[in-house]
């Protein structure tokens, strides 16, 4: 970095100048916007060594393990700052997500010491947590010694943060002043709308606002555009069926999935009348407007199919329609977004899923480990990440108010931004945290299968559902 470039930047990093004032002398000396990024990054990243000793794991190596996504990208892009920054190596191995979470149980279970840290879900460590084989972050995190002061926790959106912390009993609320920080937040998907602006328009149908409107929008834009369907939504055999729009409506209209009586005994809560007459509109919407293979839709099915022009709307994570909404996509740049509160009451609620990084029980080195760790979950590499690369969404309430990062999604993504603010305060994950999870969610995608394929009247059939999970509880001491 020039003398002159390095002055303006520093001017910028101690707040003695804006965004725009920086970008205009950097352009005067002939530095572009993508260099400027590089330079600012540089900076800060240099400005975060001022008040910690970043160097005091020198010369040590850690491995990571990590699924092949995006944030993995955006964390790769910006590692040589890391090893400037901390004298420290970084090994890893990234595998596609089809077979990832085999390699980390894997690896856990058989309390191997090959990872220190490792990508998960806020889900997975229900598991991992109580069986001892992650640690309990917050150690580090409330260290003077070991973390950087400015790190700033409390700046992770406070819904995101919470569903990462649990006490470890079934039942117990997330984020509980008890709980043990399983995970640390690194990058998270609300469930929102994405839709074919174009699509609605020809239809004459106006973005919906609730489950009711949901489903007649659905119908009226498959019938008014030729050869597409109307509502993309999962719908394979697998636990995340359920989590992404399907609870994120559930919850919205005041369902649970399980009940927590006052001895902490768990039992169903799919066979409410609420319940019923949600299932009824959630089948009838998929029945009438769904895909005709909706039954084998994961999250890449439901995303290609709207970036590819065959369906005109998706009630899924919002980083999918972000990601359809670019690249080669036959429809990239024709995408909106929109927050949806199935009540219709305006504030939406959704259930989240949150790629997390977790620090293995069987490390070689814990301290050194978490040096990587609050870097990779930080203010800077946040920024890098949301400026530079496809780091959304960012976990970091300073990152979401960064006027670079927002100009750039609000100018390529219409109504991102505005879906993100709106969503944020109610963002949490709502299910009920308990060592079942998967086998019950999955368990509950089946029925839902059933009720679309008609083998299984709706009542019936989270009748059956429920004495089910209510025998499974019971199995396992937990009901």
């Amino acid at each position: 970095m020039h003398e002159k470039e390095k002055s303006l930047v520093d001017a910028f990093v101690r707040g003695q100048m804006d965004r725009r004032e920086l970008i205009r002398g950097l352009g005067a000396l002939g530095v572009t916007a993508t260099g400027g990024s590089a330079l600012l990054n540089m900076a800060m990243t240099q400005a975060i060594a001022a008040d910690f000793d970043w160097m005091q794991h020198s010369g040590k190596s850690i491995k990571l393990l990590l699924n092949k996504h995006p944030y993995t990208d955006a964390m790769l892009a910006n590692l040589d700052n890391f090893k400037q920054l901390t004298g420290m190596d970084v090994s890893y191995d990234i595998f596609p997500e089809d077979v990832y979470f085999d390699k980390v149980t894997a690896a856990l279970s058989s309390r191997s010491s090959e990872y220190d840290a490792f990508m998960t879900g806020a889900y997975m460590t229900w598991t991992y947590g109580p069986a001892g084989w992650v640690v309990d972050h917050n150690e580090w995190i409330m260290d003077s010694h070991k973390t950087n002061p400015a790190y700033n926790w409390t700046d992770m959106l406070e819904g995101v943060r919470k569903s990462c912390a649990w006490n470890g009993r079934p039942g117990g609320e997330l984020g509980s002043d008890d709980a043990m920080q399983w995970c640390i937040p690194w990058g998270y998907e609300q469930n929102n709308l994405s839709y074919n602006a174009g699509m609605l328009d020809k239809a004459g149908v106006d973005v919906p606002t609730s489950l009711d409107e949901l489903l007649e929008a659905a119908a009226k834009a498959q019938s008014g555009n030729e050869g597409i369907y109307g509502i993309g939504v999962r719908g394979s055999r697998s636990w995340a069926t359920i989590h992404p729009g399907f609870l994120s409506a559930y919850a919205n209209l005041g369902e649970i999935d399980l009940n927590i009586s006052s001895d902490g005994k768990l039992s169903a809560a799919m066979n409410t009348d609420g319940s019923k007459a949600f299932h009824a509109k959630w089948v009838k919407m998929i029945q009438d407007s769904g895909a005709a293979d909706w039954s084998s839709h994961t999250w890449y099915q439901v995303g290609t199919d709207l970036g590819a022009g065959k369906s005109a709307m998706i009630y899924d994570a919002d980083i999918l329609g972000y990601f359809m909404n670019g690249g080669d996509n036959a429809m990239a740049g024709q995408l909106a977004y929109a927050p949806f509160a199935a009540s219709g009451n305006g504030t939406p609620t959704p259930n989240i899923w949150i790629w997390s990084l977790a620090m293995s029980k069987f490390s070689k080195d814990l301290d050194a480990t978490w040096n990587f760790m609050q870097w990779a979950s930080g203010t800077e590499h946040g920024l890098f990440g949301a400026r530079q690369m496809d780091f959304v969404n960012p976990v970091r309430q300073s990152v979401w108010d960064d006027p670079m990062f927002r100009d750039r999604i609000a100018k390529n993504y219409p109504g991102y931004v505005d879906m993100h603010d709106v969503s944020a305060p109610g963002a949490a994950i709502k299910f009920t945290a308990q060592p079942l999870f998967f086998d019950l969610t999955t368990e509950w995608a089946a029925t839902l299968q059933k009720m679309v394929a008609k083998e299984v009247p709706i009542a019936e059939g989270l009748d059956q559902l429920a004495d089910s999970v209510d025998r499974q509880l019971k199995d396992a001491g937990l009901g």
